[in-house]
């Protein structure tokens, strides 16, 4: 918050297996306003399919009756996120898209029956064209009853140059899909969009890409309605390289400028 010069909305969390959340300390950065984003991983022991079939109920069911009785205001949940990269397409893996449908469905209803009502459930997505692609892809979500928002976190690699880019990725390997973004409006016309995680990478032979980068944000982000919350991932080791958004002064101003439009402040947020 001092580096980008105003306080974050929402505060990226990650938690997984028999953990509690949140903490004592995550709730204290959630007050004065700031909204938990908590992306929970239930087991890495058990497959998609065993979760659906019950096999860590006693642990949903402790996490349930920790948030029922430690923390009363809405926080994001999504649910094994990017799930994509860990299909396993074939019959009986236990891991298929719609055993991972199966699991999402069990945690959450088992959570909202455990006494959770303020867990604002996100379902959200790599944001790859080559998972879109993939002939399994729509059976992953789990519904609209137990859906309230959806998302996407894509990066910007040597594919993209700016917001539109990012948020819309194409490839000429996969020439159908539409971009991600476009999909949504037409898959999920009625809820909102989160850029759950997304961030630039340092460019070595372009020192000023990732201050342009930010500038097209900021004047295109208006032309996406549908997206109402931008999560950045900063880390100087991030998995494939430097996202820190102020690795040069030229790129803290372009997200300082960013995070301080007028536009993120247009609509308050009830709590």
């Amino acid at each position: 918050e001092r580096r980008m010069g105003r306080r974050a909305d929402i505060v990226h969390l990650y938690h997984r297996e028999d953990e509690l959340f949140p903490s004592k300390e995550e709730q204290g950065l959630a007050r004065d306003r700031r909204m938990l984003l908590i992306n929970w991983k239930p087991s890495f022991e058990h497959t998609w399919a065993a979760i659906a079939a019950g096999a860590i109920d006693r642990r949903i069911d402790r996490l349930a009756r920790h948030i029922a009785r430690t923390y009363r205001e809405p926080f994001f949940l999504t649910v094994h996120h990017e799930p994509e990269n860990d299909v396993r397409a074939a019959p009986g893996s236990g891991m298929t898209a719609d055993d991972y449908a199966a699991m999402y469905r069990r945690v959450v209803l088992r959570l909202r029956a455990g006494g959770v009502g303020n867990a604002v459930t996100v379902m959200t997505y790599m944001g790859a064209p080559n998972w879109a692609s993939k002939p399994w892809f729509e059976r992953l979500y789990p519904g609209d009853d137990v859906v309230d928002w959806v998302a996407l976190d894509p990066y910007a690699d040597r594919r993209v140059r700016d917001f539109d880019g990012l948020i819309n990725k194409r490839r000429a390997d996969y020439p159908d899909w539409p971009g991600f973004y476009r999909w949504m409006q037409w898959r999920f016309p009625g809820k909102p969009i989160m850029v759950a995680e997304w961030g630039v990478f340092e460019r070595s032979g372009d020192r000023a890409f990732k201050r342009e980068f930010f500038r097209s944000v900021r004047r295109r982000i208006q032309h996406y309605p549908q997206i109402k919350a931008l999560v950045y991932f900063d880390s100087p080791h991030a998995p494939r390289g430097d996202t820190r958004f102020d690795a040069s002064p030229g790129a803290r101003r372009a997200f300082t400028d960013l995070a301080r439009d007028s536009y993120f402040r247009s609509t308050p947020v009830e709590r």
